[in-house]
């Protein structure tokens, strides 16, 4: 849970933008998205291949 103390002095715009951080921080709004829809298991794994796949040729192209 995100928890946010307004500071002596700051404005109500400095509070938004320190708590949209700290949302994004804490990956509570990727979290929403990945919720937002239901996703087969089937789906995840492949989305998670591709991903590797991806990753495995970027690496290889890049020498690392």
């Amino acid at each position: 849970m995100v928890k946010l103390t307004v500071r002596d002095q700051e404005s109500i715009q400095e509070a938004v933008r320190r708590f949209r951080k700290l949302v994004e921080r804490s990956g509570i709004k990727k979290e929403m998205r990945k919720r937002e829809f239901f996703e087969k298991p089937s789906e995840t794994r492949r989305r998670a291949r591709l991903r590797a796949e991806r990753r495995t040729k970027r690496n290889r192209l890049l020498g690392v």
